[in-house]
């Protein structure tokens, strides 16, 4: 029997005082780092890193998907195609199987969409490059529209939501923006720093709970990962917080050592809730390519992932893997990630994603 099993903390218990280190606890010690003493409890190189001083932009004033799509690979290499108003031929077509390809849409994906597009060339469909880019686009959208399924949190108290994912993918900062997100539709929030192999890592998610004003679990650098999160729900239980999201250790999909212990934390969190985790999210950074087909399988087998979130959509990421996901698992894409601001992470939209993607009229198009 694991030792954190025997002991009952409260959450006075847990809770850390103004004279304390939040950082250099017992192993079977979590620190609870509330909001307003984070100032005293976090080193200020990390909160400079990881939740800059600057006020958030208002919902307002963000950027369209266009603005942060634009400069995609995917986007920019059909601008390119479409800018010059092409003849509708093989060599055009052939094309434009290498610009999805080259933005890493996936070899079946791909092979559809041109084999669909060269059957309706053939028979004469579209006049002109216009309506065959309407055509595509509209192809485009009914294939994401199936996993444009947004999270929906709901009456159980807490809802766990586990997160996952390898190394620098933006798992920490992802759930830095998911507590912002869920603080402001009025939910009560509970981080648990479960990346125990970094430091920096929990000083980077103590940071995002002191800009979102959201406690923190937290344990010594090194404790046992499943022991911070079944922690974290226990508070989470006994204070009635509505939403308890879980960070883990950054790992590669290939060492099968560190994805049991991902199982090792669902089966732990089950000791006080069976259906927990009750959403899995596996972010995945937008630059990967098809290396995330492989990322999504291994997780999917060891965690039983149930949504993904692509980050580093803004600025040069090629895009397309969003389409290969879609195509190869099926699995709801249930936010993107379009910038570094708090309020960058949008739930997934299938009709502006290919919006930003592929506008109505590309370069001399239309």
């Amino acid at each position: 029997m694991l030792k954190f099993w025997k002991k009952k903390p409260t959450a006075e218990a847990a809770a850390v005082t103004a004279g304390q280190d939040a950082h250099v606890e017992p192993v079977d010690s979590p620190a609870l780092v509330e909001p307003e003493m984070a100032a005293d409890a976090i080193d200020p190189e990390a909160v400079e890193a990881a939740a800059p001083r600057a006020e958030p932009e208002p919902a307002a004033a963000r950027r369209s998907w266009r603005e942060r799509l634009s400069g995609s690979g995917f986007a920019r290499g059909l601008s390119g195609l479409f800018a010059r108003n092409p003849v509708l031929d093989d060599a055009f077509l052939d094309e434009l199987e290498t610009c999805l390809l080259t933005a890493d849409v996936g070899v079946a994906a791909t092979t559809e969409l041109v084999d669909d597009l060269r059957r309706r060339v053939g028979k004469r469909e579209f006049a002109d490059s216009s309506a065959l880019l309407a055509a595509l686009r509209g192809d485009l959208v009914a294939r994401l529209q199936a996993v444009e399924q947004p999270l929906e949190v709901d009456g159980r108290h807490p809802f766990v939501v586990l997160v996952v994912g390898v190394n620098g993918v933006g798992k920490t900062t992802t759930i830095g923006k998911l507590a912002h997100r869920y603080r402001d539709e009025g939910r009560s929030v509970l981080l648990a720093a479960g990346d125990t192999f970094r430091a920096a890592a929990v000083e980077q998610l103590q940071a995002w709970g002191q800009r979102n004003g959201v406690p923190v679990i937290a344990q010594g650098s090194g404790a046992d990962s499943a022991s911070v999160i079944f922690d974290a729900l226990q508070t989470a239980r006994s204070r009635g917080t509505d939403v308890l999201v879980a960070d883990t250790a950054g790992r590669l999909h290939t060492q099968s050592g560190l994805m049991d212990e991902l199982a090792k934390i669902r089966r732990v969190l089950g000791k006080l809730d069976v259906e927990a985790p009750h959403e899995t999210l596996l972010v995945i950074d937008g630059n990967t390519g098809q290396n995330a087909i492989s990322q999504l399988r291994q997780f999917r087998d060891a965690t039983g992932v149930s949504g993904l979130v692509v980050t580093k959509l803004d600025g040069t990421a090629r895009g397309g893997v969003v389409f290969a996901l879609a195509r190869e698992f099926g699995l709801p894409i249930r936010y993107v990630g379009l910038g570094e601001g708090a309020e960058d992470l949008r739930v997934f939209d299938a009709n502006a994603f290919v919006d930003g993607l592929l506008p109505a009229s590309l370069g001399g198009n239309g």
